[in-house]
């Protein structure tokens, strides 16, 4: 027997991710042309959202996303609940790839390691859950700033004090920022050494349907396995990983 559902909340959802596309405010009227709503519900379901703390009245007629959702955002990726998830997902990347997989959330200015697999082979890197790494010499690090919003990533920029890591590591604002917006473009972010000479990684974005950034998943190892050939490879899988990561923290209709 089909799993009958409640409409009435189904088009609750179906209003909030209105303002998941790059839209700040909804009014009745989007309600209404959008979602095929008469104005009187429109204006119901609105003023219930606005109730429950899901919307705020941004002026009159139109509201924002209320922070009870940021409240609810922020419990569903608590730290240990998000490596839960994203775990699996790490140990068939390393499983197919054959190298360490790790994921990692943004947290003033570093990445946390949230999840990690390592690889079986006889030369490994150890990375630890809860592992900080500075953002602007790591794979990881250069994805997330490529996402969190230009004011933030300002004030992390103009604070930031270069410590060359290696030879390799970027020590010029000029520089970073260039390589900050061509992995924001590509879809993926390298670290050739720049933090520990030796070592290569690559990282990808896992995106909510909305396009905001919730976690990262690389894949790293020792330089001389890494080849041009092992990084494609590397590419599209975390990219199907990342993919399938989104479909277990949001489900199917979010990331269609």
């Amino acid at each position: 027997m089909a799993t009958q559902l409640n409409n009435s909340v189904s088009k609750a959802f179906d209003i909030l991710r209105l303002l998941g596309r790059g839209r700040e405010v909804v009014s009745a009227a989007d309600v209404v042309a959008e979602l095929g709503m008469n104005a009187v519900t429109a204006h119901r379901f609105l003023k219930t959202l606005e109730a429950e703390g899901a919307l705020v009245q941004a002026a009159k007629g139109s509201y924002r996303l209320g922070y009870m959702l940021v409240d609810l955002g922020d419990r569903a990726l608590e730290q240990d609940r998000l490596g839960q998830l994203l775990q699996p997902l790490l140990e068939d990347v390393t499983r197919n790839l054959r190298e360490a997989s790790m994921a990692t959330i943004y947290q003033a200015g570093m990445v946390v390691c949230v999840a990690r697999a390592r690889s079986q082979r006889s030369l490994s890197v150890d990375i630890r859950v809860g592992d900080k790494l500075e953002a602007y010499c790591t794979a990881h690090g250069k994805m997330w700033l490529a996402h969190i919003s230009a004011r933030e990533r300002e004030k992390y920029l103009s604070s930031l004090r270069f410590t060359a890591m290696t030879g390799r590591t970027i020590t010029s604002r000029d520089m970073l920022e260039e390589e900050i917006e061509l992995s924001r473009k590509r879809g993926f972010s390298y670290n050739l050494g720049e933090r520990e000479e030796g070592i290569t990684a690559i990282a990808v974005p896992v995106l909510t349907h909305g396009g905001r950034m919730v976690a990262s998943l690389s894949m790293f190892g020792p330089t001389s396995r890494i080849d041009r050939e092992t990084l494609d490879a590397a590419i599209d899988r975390l990219k199907a990983a990342a993919a399938e990561a989104a479909l277990v923290l949001y489900g199917k209709g979010l990331t269609e």
